[in-house]
C-alpha cells in the first residue's frame, strides 16, 4: 500500500478507511442475520416473513452474504478506489435489501429501515455529493419495487404514499449524517494536526533542553531529584539512577534550595561542585502545580568568565596590532636617553629620579611583551615532554635565577611521566606559576611543591604553596587580565598562564587553599602530534 502523509492514493484519509471497515463489518453481521433468518425461520413470527419466496430469498441473503464477506476482505487487503468499494456496497445493500424487502411483503415488512441504516452509515463514510447518488438509487429501487408490487394485483395508494415518504427520508438522512460526517472528519482531522504540532513542540522543546548551555533541574520539596537535562548531569557529574543525589554531588546548592524554600526572594545562590571544583549559580523557579516542584537553572560561572575573557582577550589582540610600533620604540628611545644621561652623574637626585624613569620604562616593556605573547597563544607546537626530568632541570634554573637555596622547592614527580605541551609555553606558565608561589611563600625548605599525578591519559601538575593562600574575595579575579595585588606586577601572569593552557588543550584551575595557593594543571599526555 502505497500512502502519503495520513492520506492514502486510493482516495480517502485512513480515518476514512476505518469507519469504511466498520461499515463493511457491519453489512456483514447484517447479512448473517438475514440468511439465517431465511434458512432456519422462514416464518418465524420474530423475524420478518418471507411471504411466498423463501428459496428465492435464501439465495438472494446468501449471494448477499458472500458478497458481504468479500467486501469485508477486500477492505483488508485492498486500500485503492475507496468510492468504487463504497459506491459497490451500497447499490449491493440497496438492491439485496429492496428485494427481500420486495418479497417480504413490501415497505410492511420493516426492511426499508434497513435500507435508510445503510444510507445513514455510508453518508457518514462518503464523500462528496456521492451521497446524493446513494440516496437517488435507493429511492428508484423503493419506488420500482412498490411500482412492480402494484402491477402484480397489489395496487395500494396507502404504500406509494408510504414509498414517497421513504424516499424523502432517504435524501433526508443521506444530507444530514453527510453533513454530520463532515463536521467529525473536520475535528478529527483538527485534532491530529494539533496532535502532531504538540508532538513536534513536545520534541524541539525535549531538544532545546537538551542542548541548552545551562543546566537544568526539577526538585521536588524534599529536595530529591525528579528529572534533569544532559547539561546539569555534566556540571554536577550525575551519572543516572540512584547517582541523581544532592547531598553527595552540592551540599552547597542543597542548602540554597532549603534557604529559598524558606526565603523566596533569594531565588539565586552561588553552588560549588566538590568533585570537579566548578562554581555555578543556581536559579530557583516554582512550578504551578499540584507537585510544587522546583525548576532550577544551572550556569556555569567559569563559562561566563571565560567568556568576559575572551572579550578582553580580543580587545588585547586590537590592540597588539599597534604596540609594537606605538609604544615600543618610543619606550626603547626613553630607555636609551634615560641610560645615557644615568652616565653623565649628575648628582644623587637626578641618578635617583633616572632610574624612577627606566624601572618604569622596563616595566611597560614587559607589559608589551606579556600582551605581544597573548596574541601569539594558537602557535602551539604540543610536544612530549618528560616531567621529571624537565622539572628538575627547570627549578634548578629558576633557583639560581632567583637567587633561592635548593631546597626551597620540592619536586614530587613518578618517572616516565609524559605531557602534551608546547615546551616555551611550558616553560613560560611554569616560571609565571612558580614565581607567584615563591613570592608568597615563606620561603623556607618545602615551602614550594610540585607534584605530579595522574594516569596514562590525563597528567595533573600540582603548584603549592604555604603562604596565606588566596582571599575567598579575590578567588574570581585572579585569572582576569591586569589584575595584581603585587605593586611591580603587570597582572598578566596568570591570565597568559591559563590561555597557553587552553592553547594545548590543557585547563589551569585555582583550587581550595591548602594550606597556600593552590594551583592544579591538567594535560593530556597521549596524542602529541
Amino acid at each position: 500500500m502505497e500512502t502519503r502523509g495520513d492520506f492514502t492514493v486510493g482516495g480517502g484519509s485512513e480515518a476514512h478507511w476505518k469507519s469504511l471497515r466498520y461499515f463493511k463489518l457491519y453489512r456483514f453481521v447484517l447479512a448473517a442475520l438475514l440468511f439465517v433468518s431465511s434458512a432456519f425461520f422462514p416464518a418465524s413470527p420474530e423475524v420478518p416473513k418471507l411471504a411466498g419466496g423463501d428459496d428465492f430469498a435464501l439465495a438472494v441473503s446468501s449471494l448477499y452474504l458472500l458478497f458481504t464477506l468479500l467486501s469485508v476482505i477486500a477492505a483488508h487487503r485492498d486500500r485503492r478506489n475507496f468510492n468504487r468499494q463504497l459506491s459497490t456496497d451500497v447499490l449491493v445493500d440497496v438492491l439485496a435489501l429492496t428485494v427481500l424487502m420486495h418479497v417480504s411483503g413490501g415497505l410492511g415488512s420493516g426492511m426499508g429501515a434497513m435500507i435508510l441504516v445503510s444510507l445513514a452509515a455510508a453518508s457518514l463514510v462518503g464523500q462528496g455529493r456521492m451521497v446524493l447518488f446513494y440516496a437517488a438509487m435507493a429511492t428508484l429501487a423503493v419506488l420500482f419495487a412498490q411500482l412492480l408490487r402494484g402491477l402484480q394485483g397489489a395496487f395500494d395508494p396507502a404504500a406509494f404514499v408510504q414509498a414517497g415518504l421513504f424516499s424523502a427520508g432517504f435524501f433526508a438522512v443521506a444530507i444530514s449524517a453527510r453533513l454530520l460526517g463532515s463536521r467529525v472528519i473536520a475535528n478529527a482531522e483538527l485534532a491530529r494536526r494539533r496532535g502532531i504540532d504538540l508532538q513536534n513542540q513536545m520534541l524541539v522543546s525535549q531538544r532545546v533542553i537538551e542542548e541548552m548551555q545551562d543546566g537544568v533541574l526539577v526538585l521536588a520539596q524534599t529536595g530529591q531529584v525528579r528529572q534533569y537535562n544532559p547539561r546539569a548531569a555534566r556540571l554536577l557529574g550525575f551519572g543516572g539512577g540512584d547517582e541523581a543525589a544532592l547531598p553527595a554531588t552540592s551540599p552547597t546548592l542543597l542548602q540554597g534550595f532549603r534557604t529559598w524554600l524558606i526565603d523566596p526572594a533569594s531565588d539565586s545562590c552561588i553552588a560549588r561542585v566538590p568533585a570537579s571544583g566548578l562554581q555555578l549559580r543556581a536559579r530557583f523557579v516554582a512550578v504551578r502545580g499540584a507537585s510544587g516542584d522546583v525548576l532550577v537553572f544551572l550556569e556555569d560561572l567559569g563559562r561566563l568568565q571565560a567568556q568576559a575573557q575572551q572579550l578582553k582577550l580580543a580587545a588585547l589582540g586590537r590592540l597588539t596590532a599597534n604596540i609594537a610600533h606605538e609604544i615600543r620604540n618610543p619606550l626603547s628611545a626613553i630607555s636609551h636617553a634615560g641610560e645615557l644621561l644615568l652616565e653623565e652623574r649628575r648628582g644623587d637626585m637626578q641618578e635617583r629620579l633616572l632610574r624612577i624613569v627606566l624601572d618604569n620604562a622596563q616595566r611597560l616593556e614587559r607589559i608589551v611583551r606579556d600582551v605581544l605573547e597573548v596574541s601569539r597563544r594558537d602557535r602551539a607546537h604540543p610536544e612530549p615532554i618528560s616531567l621529571d626530568e624537565t622539572l628538575r632541570q627547570f627549578v634548578e634554573e629558576f633557583a639560581a635565577r632567583e637567587s633561592l637555596a635548593g631546597d626551597v622547592i620540592r619536586v614530587d614527580c613518578p618517572p616516565s611521566t609524559v605531557l602534551c605541551f608546547d615546551r616555551a609555553h611550558f616553560h613560560q606558565v611554569l616560571w609565571n606559576l612558580l614565581g607567584n608561589a615563591v613570592r608568597h611563600s615563606r620561603r623556607c625548605a618545602g615551602s614550594v611543591t610540585l607534584a605530579v599525578t595522574g594516569g596514562p591519559a590525563q597528567v595533573e601538575l600540582h603548584v603549592r604553596d604555604d603562604g596565606e593562600g588566596v582571599p575567598e574575595a579575590l578567588r574570581e579575579q585572579v585569572f582576569e587580565p591586569f589584575f595584581t595585588t603585587h605593586g611591580k606586577g603587570t597582572g598578566l601572569g596568570l591570565f597568559i598562564a591559563r590561555e597557553l593552557c587552553e592553547a594545548n588543550e590543557a585547563r589551569l584551575d585555582l583550587l581550595d587553599n591548602a594550606p597556600g595557593a593552590h594551583f592544579r594543571i591538567t594535560g593530556r599526555s597521549q596524542g602529541c602530534q
